[in-house]
């Protein structure tokens, strides 16, 4: 079950980057599970990981591994990413396993063993299939390509619960040349990322600096990733990537810098806005804007007590007007002094709270009407600043407990 009509675009070539996929059976037989991403020498890559202090074997050996490139002024030269397994809570042998599957990898490609980055996801604490596992990277490797159809299969690789998968991509004009950003992601369950289970690869062929390109993904992620919740649970193994291949124009100058930062933004939101509409069991897509905030944090604070209020998520999915949930949730937010009086919370385009309680001119009707449609807007204005934020959730379906009650299965 997923929100809406969403369609994988046919994504250009990111010039040096080719994209590789095998079903090498990890958890099931018959799918693809196991995805290379091929990164030429010269380029720059940034990485923003889960902030779980269980994190995943995969996340410490790749965190390790960029810096190891990065001390060497280089980059990173493979990404290998298998599902089916989350090896997290997976202890010594787990770092084995993800440090064996680098060297496996790189003794195949013919790179340096910390030039491999892994990446996992799936069921937690469990083993490796390692056999398996490594059994399958030499057809990986020799499915390598830079094409579409490479794009499409990968995002296919990467994923675990989700229904379908999840693309985004935009070409920018600077100047005489033509800059290319790709994205895929995958995500459904176990979503708050705090840095969603996500994983997220973009890449561009453009030119940039890396202190450049590491604060555009922190810049980026703050208001995409780190703006999405499906259940409230951050996951062990969660991360993001970025690659400048360094073929295309270069990004320096404060106008091109801009241009590419929304280029990147458009992106990186409709990648996670993807991940919510394929919430697992996700029946509604709801956009939580708070407006007039002392401070962005307190602006999130409020967002986030809204969307993981379960009582807030099953009236969405019975599409019941139950304002009063709305209320009680803002009321509960982490706020100081909160002067109710000034508050003001709309459904769509229908007031529902003025005042400390129910607006004057509000309907069950009117509301009913609304929280009936599949895309709701919330929008609550705490007349306390200037500042705002926008956070994306999902409601939670009888689904969401079925498919997370029989995951294991």
């Amino acid at each position: 079950m997923a929100v809406g009509e969403t369609h994988f675009p046919a994504m250009p070539a990111v010039d040096g980057l080719r994209l590789g996929s095998a079903m090498a059976g990890i958890k099931k037989p018959g799918r693809r599970d196991l995805v290379v991403i091929e990164i030429p020498a010269g380029a720059r890559v940034a990485g923003s990981f889960t902030r779980n202090a269980f994190c995943a074997a995969p996340v410490t050996v790749a965190k390790a591994n960029l810096a190891a490139c990065q001390v060497r002024g280089e980059g990173a030269r493979l990404l290998v990413v298998n599902t089916g397994n989350a090896n997290a809570g997976t202890g010594e042998v787990g770092l084995r396993d993800a440090q064996a599957t680098c060297a496996e990898l790189a003794k195949l490609a013919g790179v340096s063993e910390d030039a491999v980055l892994p990446f996992s996801t799936g069921v937690i604490g469990e083993p490796l299939p390692m056999e398996r596992l490594l059994g399958g990277l030499p057809a990986v490797l020799a499915s390598l390509d830079e094409g579409a159809e490479a794009w499409r299969q990968a995002g296919e690789g990467i994923l675990t619960t989700d229904t379908r998968p999840k693309g985004a991509s935009v070409s920018l004009e600077m100047g005489e040349h033509t800059v290319v950003i790709n994205g895929i992601c995958k995500g459904s369950g176990m979503i708050k990322p705090n840095m969603a289970t996500m994983l997220a690869f973009v890449a561009t062929d453009a030119a940039l600096a890396q202190p450049l390109l590491d604060s555009l993904l922190r810049e980026t992620v703050d208001r995409s990733f780190n703006c999405i919740t499906v259940d409230g649970d951050t996951s062990t193994n969660d991360a993001c990537m970025l690659i400048a291949t360094g073929r295309g124009a270069e990004v320096a100058s404060d106008e091109q810098i801009a241009v590419f930062r929304n280029g990147l933004q458009r992106v990186m939101t409709e990648l996670a806005q993807a991940i919510i509409r394929d919430g697992e069991g996700a029946t509604k897509f709801v956009t939580l804007q708070v407006n007039e905030a002392s401070s962005r944090e307190e602006a999130l604070d409020v967002a986030f007590t809204v969307a993981h209020s379960p009582l807030v998520k099953t009236a969405l999915f019975a599409s019941d007007a139950n304002w009063g949930r709305i209320l009680a949730a803002v009321g509960r937010a982490p706020v100081e002094d909160f002067d109710v009086t000034r508050v003001t919370i709309d459904l769509g385009n229908i007031r529902l709270v003025e005042y400390g309680g129910r607006a004057a001119g509000y309907t069950e009707e009117a509301g009913s009407q609304v929280m009936s449609q599949e895309e709701i807007v919330i929008r609550i204005t705490l007349g306390r600043g200037q500042e705002s934020a926008t956070v994306w959730t999902s409601d939670l379906s009888h689904d969401y407990v079925s498919i997370n009650a029989e995951y294991r299965s």
